[in-house]
């Protein structure tokens, strides 16, 4: 038996391992990728913990970051809703729900729709004389104003494969639309959780957005495939009081690697206070302005360039057990340099 949970357990990490070759050798420039909502964090926990979510588990949530996060052991079912106001006016609504279907696994589907509606539109329409130009013409919407919605349908299974192995995979269907123009995509997450044990360790892996590029007119555009390994633990359980610190190694396919941080105090199990802060990301904004260092010498030489506008992350959340149902209500605060501020609020039931 030994040998066998060995062997599902290396293959596991084999396949997660050439997972990190697969992005390296699709790494395209910065700025081509389409899809680019798929990149805003969903849910107030995890993005307060700095988006460090790779080896969270038992939560519905977690479907938008690791498929194997989702699986449950003590609840039958879980809801969550997450509202983001985001940055420019831009709105993020997200839906998750999962149950627990013995003898099978953790089913689970997710929603989220990201955007904005009644942007005036500023429309080249060519003269009517001009009968050969306007066959020409791309744009043959009308109205005086446009709206930009993306959507994102999924379906996700999750499941136990041992005591303390989870796996778990993501179905997904991708669409944006500007005005009268749409693009459709197809992709998959793949995942896995492994709890050690000792000090409520976890170590979490996930490749997110393997699938087909949008196509714009004649243009393909790859969605933003990334690459993530991740650990937590709580080091510190004295009484009341339990400390998760939580980190995660990111590489997306269009920009550099990240190194995300949280941390989480939780008092009875009830109140909690969190921060994250993303390594080679986020920037405080009192020296610097979010410029890298830039390439001092070589032919790939270059001057310092603003990598980000995001700050850190706080946040907090309440939990109202019951004799059947859990509830809770995280919040979410991530501050930018130019832009917005944002805030996130999170609606979870549980029943068990």
């Amino acid at each position: 038996m030994m040998k066998r949970k060995e062997s599902i357990i290396f293959i596991v990490l084999l396949l997660l391992a050439s997972s990190v070759s697969l992005v390296e050798a699709q790494t395209r420039k910065a700025g081509l990728n389409s899809a680019t909502f798929l990149k805003v964090g969903v849910g107030a926990r995890q993005v307060a913990l700095g988006s460090a979510a790779s080896s969270l588990t038992g939560d519905a949530t977690n479907m938008f970051w690791n498929p194997a996060g989702t699986a449950l052991k003590n609840d039958m079912m879980q809801v969550s809703f997450t509202h983001n106001n985001w940055i420019a006016s831009l709105k993020q609504e997200a839906l998750a729900a999962t149950y627990n279907w013995a003898g099978v696994g953790t089913v689970g589907i997710g929603v989220m729709s990201f955007g904005i509606n009644g942007i005036a539109a500023d429309r080249d329409i060519y003269p009517d004389a001009s009968a050969e130009l306007q066959n020409q013409q791309i744009d043959l919407a009308t109205g005086d104003s446009y709206d930009y919605q993306d959507l994102l349908v999924q379906v996700n299974y999750s499941r136990y494969i041992m005591d303390k192995l989870a796996l778990g995979v993501s179905a997904k269907y991708l669409n944006e639309k500007i005005d009268d123009q749409s693009a459709n995509a197809l992709a998959f997450d793949l995942g896995s959780v492994y709890h050690i044990g000792v000090l409520d360790w976890s170590i979490g892996a996930r490749i997110s957005n393997l699938g087909s590029d949008m196509k714009y007119y004649d243009f393909n555009h790859p969605i933003p495939l990334t690459f993530s390994i991740g650990t937590s633990m709580a080091p510190i359980n004295v009484g009341s009081t339990k400390v998760l610190m939580a980190f995660d190694v990111v590489k997306p396919q269009d920009g550099a690697q990240y190194y995300y941080t949280g941390l989480e105090i939780n008092t009875s199990d009830m109140f909690f206070i969190r921060g994250g802060w993303k390594v080679n990301y986020s920037y405080l904004g009192l020296s610097g302005d979010g410029v890298d260092e830039g390439i001092k010498t070589g032919g790939n030489a270059r001057p310092g360039i603003r990598t980000s506008l995001e700050k850190g992350s706080l946040g907090a959340g309440f939990r109202f057990p019951m004799d059947e149902y859990i509830v809770s209500l995280d919040y979410a605060y991530t501050a930018f340099s130019s832009l917005n501020d944002v805030h996130r609020f999170t609606v979870h039931f549980a029943m068990k």
